[in-house]
């Protein structure tokens, strides 16, 4: 049953991204109200498939490539909707819901079958760990598209070529605001991601580091966003420097978080 869930979540989340992307283009709100209806039908269809492949499957499904991208989708999307809800940001949906779709479609290029939970996963730690990390680089992603609007608004505003996309994204200072709102609160979660991952390596492997690839690009991915932080309270970094920073930043949680896996065997490999 959650296939077939998963399924109508992939339509919803196409024609939601197809209807926001037509919202650019055209300043219509009514528009943005029935993509976000499209994109929370889908999320709502998206918690459902997780509820039924956690209760075949009786883990949390994130141990393979198809479950771990379908996951991080529902968190960004799930985070999508609470800042729409909170700040009325309509436009931020033409950007989150791509996202949202491209892992989506990610998810359905592999294996779907369920298979039994390697004992290395069961562990109390596994919710810790996982609920920190995804929740963490569904944040990165928010900060991500926050600098793709910033990058699109300041090239508006800098070649004095104001067109009709000017008029939706939101101010160069809230857009910056996002950013380092994002930055201050995933770089904690992404840190104790980390510490609850080395403690549980330590029960698992008999040892807090051992030096996996994906151990390692995950600690390079969080000296990059200590750097970023330190400068944006420090050195007064700001505008179009932080933006691409927090760009460049999701691109390296994303290969840490597919590109290894695909790439690379290891310890945190997940199952096909």
């Amino acid at each position: 049953m959650n296939i077939f869930f998963f399924k109508a979540v992939l339509i919803f989340y196409l024609a939601g991204t197809l209807i926001f992307l037509l919202y650019l283009l055209r300043q219509k709100p009514f528009i943005s109200k029935i993509a976000t209806t499209f994109l929370f039908s889908g999320f709502v269809f998206h918690t459902i498939s997780l509820t039924l492949r956690y209760f075949e499957a009786g883990y949390i499904p994130i141990t393979n490539l198809h479950e771990a991208p379908s996951f991080l989708a529902w968190a960004i999307v799930c985070l999508y909707l609470i800042v729409q809800f909170k700040y009325k940001i309509d436009v931020l949906g033409s950007f989150i819901s791509p996202l949202a779709l491209i892992l989506i479609v990610i998810s359905a290029a592999f294996s779907k079958e369920i298979g039994p939970l390697p004992s290395i996963l069961k562990s109390t730690w596994l919710p810790i760990h996982v609920i920190l990390a995804f929740v963490g680089n569904a944040i990165f992603a928010l900060a991500f598209c926050a600098g793709v609007m910033y990058l699109i608004q300041e090239y508006q505003i800098k070649s004095k070529r104001i067109g009709s996309l000017y008029y939706r994204l939101p101010s160069l200072k809230l857009l910056d605001d996002i950013n380092h709102y994002c930055l201050t609160i995933g770089f904690p979660l992404l840190t104790l991601a980390m510490i609850s991952g080395s403690i549980w390596a330590r029960f698992a492997w008999g040892s807090f580091w051992n030096w996996d690839a994906k151990e390692v690009w995950t600690l390079l991915t969080w000296v990059f966003y200590a750097v970023l932080l330190h400068g944006r309270i420090n050195m007064g970094w700001r505008g179009k420097r932080a933006a691409v920073f927090a760009i460049i930043g999701f691109f390296a949680v994303m290969f840490s978080f597919l590109g290894i896996n695909t790439m690379c065997s290891g310890l945190h490999s997940y199952e096909r």
